[in-house]
């Protein structure tokens, strides 16, 4: 019956606490990992034991899909609602410029108070 390496109880030690420290990380992440702290080893190593040893990237979780805000109003349509006295939604600003050739040019933004 094959054992193995003698150091692969050691590097199964380490690549369970690798997974431990570092959830979401997969084999690979974990064996460029293993290699940065110095062991000798490939991707297809490090997959043999993960499997061994019945490792498992956990499910991420799905974003929950929300369709209304609190106040009523669909995500998303970008209308802003003043709740109370004084909350500005809007100004109203005027501005006229003179360019280099002497025309001047004006424009008007508009805006809501409540």
């Amino acid at each position: 019956m094959p054992r193995g390496r003698a150091d692969e109880e050691r590097l199964v030690e380490d690549m369970i606490e690798l997974t431990r420290q570092f959830g979401r990380y997969g084999y690979r992440r974990v064996a460029a990992l293993l290699r940065d702290a110095g062991w000798q080893v490939n991707d297809k190593r490090v997959e043999r034991l993960w499997r061994r040893e019945g490792l498992k990237v956990p499910m991420k979780q799905p974003k929950k899909g929300r369709l209304w805000m609190n106040d009523g109003r669909a995500s998303g349509c970008g209308l802003s609602i003043a709740t109370m006295f004084g909350h500005t939604t809007s100004y109203t600003t005027e501005q006229t410029t003179a360019g280099l050739s002497g025309r001047s040019t004006s424009w008007m933004n508009t805006a809501e108070n409540v």
